[in-house]
């Protein structure tokens, strides 16, 4: 690996983290498949969940295709610097992932449900990188907002890798945390599929299926 990547492969120490900015950086006012406004706001009877799989573009057309799905919003998590632009996040001096936030109704859908599109949507033993995308803000995360989705997802983990381990896939690497601030990404990242459907899409799985059991 060249020097350049290995550095944004890297985690930046927070003390050597760009400063960013006090006020949040602009982005879309409508969600361009669901036709509401773009909210982060989470409508009663209904549940928020975060993942990082890699390119956010993908990873978020993903998790709009599903029923019960409310919202999905892409945008930055998990580093040290105040509303960071992509153009920051991509240089490896945030500590940044990009990330999808959703908001879903649990009547419709479950958190297994979304954690099964997690496991399957992408390669999560790749470490600070998925495929050709190289660098920290291309890490597996689950960004978790209650107690209970941090045990179904660390027992779907354990269910999973030993589906990858029969496979012959190595560790997963995929950081399970309490859920960090979350940013907006800039207008035209949000719905980037939509509105670009020949667009590039870097992610993919491993062809292994995720049983989503949690009677462990």
């Amino acid at each position: 690996m060249m020097l350049f990547q290995r550095k944004k492969a890297e985690m930046v120490r927070p003390e050597d983290a760009l400063p960013g900015r006090d006020h949040p950086i602009s982005t879309a006012k409508m969600h361009h498949v669901f036709n509401r406004p773009l909210s982060n706001d989470v409508p009663d009877g209904m549940e928020e969940a975060m993942f990082g799989m890699g390119c956010f573009w993908g990873v978020e057309r993903m998790f709009w295709k599903l029923p019960g799905v409310h919202m999905t919003l892409v945008g930055y998590a998990g580093g040290a610097t105040p509303n960071p632009t992509y153009d920051e996040v991509c240089s490896g001096r945030t500590g940044h992932n990009e990330v999808v936030r959703v908001i879903y109704d649990p009547e419709k859908i479950t958190y297994e449900d979304l954690l099964r599109t997690f496991w399957e949507g992408h390669d999560p033993t790749q470490g600070m990188r998925q495929g050709n995308d190289i660098g920290t803000q291309y890490r597996s995360g689950i960004y978790t907002y209650s107690e209970a989705q941090k045990r179904a997802a660390e027992i779907t983990r354990d269910a999973f890798q030993e589906r990858l381990k029969e496979a012959g896939y190595g560790t997963i690497t995929t950081e399970i945390v309490d859920a960090p601030a979350f940013y907006h990404a800039e207008d035209y990242h949000q719905q980037y599929l939509s509105k670009n459907p020949g667009g590039y899409c870097g992610i993919g799985g491993t062809g292994v299926t995720c049983p989503i059991g949690l009677e462990a």
